[in-house]
């Protein structure tokens, strides 16, 4: 017998491990390489910035990028709170991927850098950045996206926006805690739920005492979520004597010492485990008023906003990131006589997800314009921002972990193994909606954006009417929807909010996309030719044209 084997061949010997039908690796693969997002990009005034998104979608699709991704999320943060010597640091140490990861994030603009450019379709240029460098891991986008969002609300108080307004728009990640005017770029935080309240922040009990010195105060209480604790400056909720007010609070104070910011505990989460979420516990800690005393959630709310924007992106992100690897696996794995591609039903399915992908696309870039547009005075894009922005952070945020499972699926088994990918994006997809207002909370905004913001429900019809005529499904919906504002009560705001969300998605493609792709979509999701699942979408609808616009040959 042991002679036999001898005889045998290495390759005959493992004759029963021979790799044979399965994808090679993705990368390297381009994750700008998507007609939607190019197409958006320009048509919401910035495309002057296609060929940096190019260069850093090629990036992100890079092996190298990919495996930060992976690295970071594989180890990840951890916590010291305190040194060798018994000294309280409260610090939170990071793979060296997380860093690479933000060093290329902030250096691309993915931060506050847009609110330091002039040139029109800056917020849409990051938008489109971060629809592709959003390809390599979820969890460093917390982190950019707060800063990103606290430079508006630093502003209501110009003398705190001047000291720290251009470091929080700076291109340069420095990630040592030090005084903040010492370094070359900043990071910002946001402290606002709390354990007995969470969304309804009007019940946090954190405490703020004026000192002697005006705008400065000390804040107590305990922070339930606080993502990216290793920010330099957080912007925190807290009752101050004339009510919950808005206050900045630095991990660095400017004579050197460390502020109290007491980490009591890294969050164990489902997901996004490559950032660090904490409970930090404030006792004396020093603290500036930003904004009046009272209007702390009027302060804050323009940085929800902008962070319910970037929730609308993220989720566009994972739809697009997994819907590359589900088409890159069928396009090579074959099963009963035939490539999985070429399959009809796994062809539904993928074009059932390419739609659902290019809409929740499409509208996170006319989010963006509307939100480049607002800033610089345009009121009827303000309210339409202040509507849609909800609308989409509802709906899309929504989809995401459903679309995902379906993604996942397409792998078969092959995607429900960790070292897939798959299972980390699946896991990634629930936290979207619950950020920064779950779907209750957004569906309720909506409302109330209806009842006390004139002119939101005038801006979203204005622009609906835009498609008016071009598809009678449409035209339907668009009636239909204005027969229910009227007659919708609270417990009918999710299915509102729904309607309002297709109807919006189906008029940008209808005004935007080929043909094929605006007539399923219109087909399914308003006209009724659809199932309960991915995959039912009417024999009429235009596969071929659909698949090829969403997964070009080389992805």
């Amino acid at each position: 017998m042991a002679q036999t084997l001898a005889h045998m061949s290495p390759q005959s010997r493992n004759a029963t491990h021979d790799v044979t039908n399965q994808a090679p690796p993705l990368t390297p693969y381009d994750a700008s390489e998507d007609a939607a997002l190019l197409e958006g990009l320009r048509r919401e005034g910035a495309g002057w910035a296609e060929e940096d998104v190019r260069r850093l979608g090629r990036a992100a699709g890079s092996a190298e990028a990919q495996e930060w991704g992976e690295q970071a999320n594989r180890h990840e943060p951890e916590l010291r709170t305190h040194d060798r010597y018994g000294n309280r640091v409260d610090e939170v140490e990071f793979h060296p991927s997380w860093h690479r990861l933000m060093g290329v994030a902030v250096a691309e603009g993915l931060a506050g850098a847009p609110w330091a450019d002039e040139r029109p379709g800056a917020h849409v240029a990051r938008t489109a950045r971060g629809l592709v460098w959003g390809h390599t891991d979820a969890g460093h986008g917390c982190p950019t996206s707060m800063t990103y969002a606290a430079v508006p609300a630093l502003r209501a108080q110009p003398e705190l926006a001047a000291v720290y307004e251009p470091l929080l728009t700076s291109r340069v990640y420095d990630p040592v805690l030090r005084v903040p005017t010492e370094k070359r770029g900043l990071l910002a935080g946001m402290g606002m739920t709390e354990k007995q309240g969470g969304s309804d922040v009007r019940t946090n009990t954190t405490a703020a005492t004026p000192t002697a010195e005006p705008g400065v105060y000390t804040l107590r209480g305990h922070k339930w979520f606080t993502s990216a604790p290793m920010c330099d400056v957080f912007l925190v909720l807290a009752q101050a004597p004339d009510g919950l007010s808005c206050f900045l609070v630095p991990r660095v104070l400017p004579d050197g010492g460390r502020n109290v910011f007491r980490i009591q505990r890294l969050k164990d989460k489902l997901g996004n485990r490559s950032n660090a979420s904490s409970e930090p516990e404030f006792d004396g800690t020093v603290a500036w008023l930003v904004g009046p005393e009272g209007r702390g959630v009027k302060t804050i709310i323009e940085m929800v906003n902008c962070t319910r924007l970037d929730c609308v992106m993220m989720s566009a992100t994972l739809m697009r990131k997994t819907l590359v690897e589900a088409g890159h696996h069928v396009r090579y794995r074959s099963a009963f006589g035939a490539r999985l591609l070429e399959q009809p039903l796994m062809r539904n399915v993928l074009a059932d997800l390419a739609l659902e992908s290019e809409a929740a696309t499409t509208l996170t870039l006319r989010l963006a314009g509307a939100a480049d547009r607002a800033v610089r005075g345009d009121d009827a894009e303000s309210a339409f921002r202040r509507i849609a922005t909800a609308v989409g952070k509802y709906w899309v945020t929504k989809r995401g972990p459903a679309f995902t499972a379906e993604a996942l699926e397409c792998l078969g088994g092959n995607g429900y193994v960790e070292d897939s990918g798959m299972p980390r994006h699946y896991r990634e997809a629930p936290l979207l909606s619950i950020w920064e207002g779950s779907g209750n909370v957004n569906a309720l905004d909506v409302l109330r954006a209806l009842t006390r913001d004139a002119g939101t429900a005038e801006a979203l019809f204005a622009e609906l009417a835009l498609a008016q005529g071009a598809d009678a499904r449409l035209d339907t919906a668009a009636t239909r929807l204005k027969t229910r504002l009227s007659t919708t009560t609270e417990s009918g705001a999710r299915r509102l909010v729904e309607q309002m969300a297709l109807t919006l998605q189906a008029s940008l493609l209808v005004r935007h996309a080929p043909a094929p792709v605006a007539d399923a979509f219109c087909a399914s999701r308003l006209g009724g030719d659809w199932g309960y699942a991915f995959g039912t979408l009417p024999d009429s609808a235009g596969l071929d044209a659909i698949l090829a616009r969403a997964l070009p040959e080389g992805d």
